[in-house]
């Protein structure tokens, strides 16, 4: 018995039926996510046309043949994470320029999937702390002025480096999507707030 009730209950309420978002407050929401889809594309350009300036620069600079190598061997690893981290971009790009974000549980569900990308964000930023740390051994044994610190100074000298580099990579990581995503994606949570409340 309690099981027809609940099929009788479930046929009379209207899942279709979500609130449509109005043309004002859909135009109100149409600039932030211009300027996150904008944002997304110099991102994505501004990669493409850094990785072959790299190669170039390795391949022009007189440089010892292993230090060429190690440094070419990083890039080409980073061009493959980064490659990895442009596909799940790309679904979130795909998905801002859905046309059909005309309800509230659309724009619910488009504010879950910039949470997640905000996590891909800050993983693809870890991502790069093992390659930093190579590319300061690399750095560090290429030089030949370290080979004259003893060991406990060149190890404090290293410690620091890492250290610091690492406060950089994070500190400028969290910069960046604040400055080009996240103030966007505020302005949308603040929308769906006052449209939860009508």
């Amino acid at each position: 018995m309690e099981l027809d009730n609940l099929k009788s209950l479930w046929q009379k309420e209207d899942i279709s039926d979500t609130p449509e978002i109005s043309p004002e407050k859909q135009r109100q929401i149409h600039h932030p996510l211009e300027r996150i889809r904008k944002n997304m594309r110099y991102e994505f350009w501004s990669t493409v046309i850094l990785l072959p300036v790299i190669f170039i620069v390795i391949w022009f600079f007189p440089l010892p043949f292993r230090f060429n190598l190690y440094i070419e061997i990083l890039v080409i690893s980073m061009a493959l994470v980064t490659t990895f981290f442009f596909t799940k971009f790309f679904k979130l790009y795909k998905e801002i320029s859905n046309p059909a974000l005309g309800t509230l549980d659309s724009l619910k569900d488009l504010l879950h999937q910039f949470e997640l990308n905000k996590q891909y964000y800050v993983s693809f930023y870890l991502s790069f702390v093992p390659f930093f740390v190579c590319e300061m051994i690399i750095i560090t044994e290429s030089i030949p002025y370290n080979h004259k610190y003893t060991d406990g100074l060149l190890a404090v000298k290293f410690i620091i480096s890492i250290l610091l580099g690492l406060f950089f990579l994070y500190f400028a990581g969290n910069w960046w999507f604040r400055h080009f995503y996240g103030k966007y994606i505020d302005r949308i949570k603040k929308l769906v707030d006052e449209m939860k409340q009508n």
